[in-house]
């Protein structure tokens, strides 16, 4: 590491700023050596012959202080979303609970080895992929999310894939393989690609629609007590674990018999995943207009107000 020292020009919020911003990212990127991409360096002297902006001291405080309130906002939405998350997390350990302790459940439930509701299991593919888009879009670990699919990183499949192993709308994909802490994830498929198709690290898992929604199954699969139990029965292998089909089926699974209870609890977690979903949007438009606030604000597209 390597310590700069201001010499008055510069508050040191703002040069970290400056020293961040992606036009200065890539110079420095330029000018480092090294002898492969994944071990370079940067001298003290080149880092301090870098051209930096040279903004006044008055101007550098107020546009620190406008960037501030954009950043007091983006903290409101989080706040806003992880009080979402925790309401969320109440609601399924109680909606998914069989006996409440102060009543009798208003419906039956049933309790059931997972295998008696969903049928044997199914791996991805093996194939070696590619980053090319002409392929078949595949999903991997990295792309269950929340109990969805993320379709934003993907690699392909370049070669034919059987029929069989292309996803259909409701499957659902459970990551057998990763570390402790991703090992478990699920996710239901709802054609968010035309075409697309799963990994080895992946399974699928297809409930006996007549007993058990597929919707259903992955809010279990996604319970924190599930989570827990899968990981009991994980195996380690080197720098991962890994989770047996068979043993996963082993485990019991509580559920209303009445499927649609099964929806009515499903809609309830999903109105908090929609709610979840604006704030996340709200964030992401909230971050692209300070980036780019900040270029124009550097470049001195952008004037900063005087303070009222």
């Amino acid at each position: 590491m390597m310590r700069l020292r201001l010499k008055g020009d510069y508050i040191p919020e703002f040069l970290e700023l400056v020293l961040r911003h992606s036009s200065v990212r890539r110079r420095i990127t330029a000018i480092a050596q090294g002898t492969s991409e994944s071990m370079v360096k940067i001298s003290g002297l080149a880092l301090g012959s870098l051209l930096i902006p040279q903004i006044p001291l008055t101007l550098q405080r107020r546009i620190m202080a406008f960037l501030d309130n954009v950043s007091e906002m983006e903290r409101a939405i989080d706040a806003s979303i992880q009080k979402l998350r925790a309401v969320r997390l109440g609601v399924q350990l109680s909606l998914l609970s069989a006996t409440d302790a102060r009543r009798a459940p208003a419906v039956s439930w049933s309790r059931a080895l997972l295998r008696d509701v969903v049928p044997p299991v199914e791996y991805g593919i093996s194939e070696a992929l590619v980053n090319d888009p002409a392929g078949v879009p595949v999903l991997r670990m990295n792309n269950l999310q929340d109990g969805r699919p993320d379709v934003t990183e993907l690699r392909y499949c370049p070669v034919s894939i059987p029929q069989g192993l292309y996803l259909k709308r409701g499957d659902v994909l459970f990551n057998r393989t990763n570390s402790i802490d991703h090992v478990g994830k699920a996710a239901i498929w709802r054609e968010e690609l035309p075409v697309a198709s799963f990994a080895s690290y992946l399974v699928r898992l297809n409930p006996d629609r007549r007993k058990l929604l597929p919707d259903y199954l992955v809010e279990w699969l996604q319970h924190p007590v599930t989570r827990q139990r899968v990981r009991a029965i994980a195996t380690v292998a080197v720098q991962q674990v890994n989770v047996n089909p068979t043993r996963l089926r082993e485990l019991e699974i509580d559920f209303p018999d009445d499927l649609t209870e099964q929806r009515r609890i499903v809609s309830t977690l999903a109105s908090f995943d929609d709610r979840i979903a604006r704030e996340m949007e709200e964030m992401a438009k909230l971050r692209r207009l300070k980036r780019g606030l900040t270029d124009d604000l550097l470049s001195g597209k952008v004037h900063v107000p005087d303070a009222a």
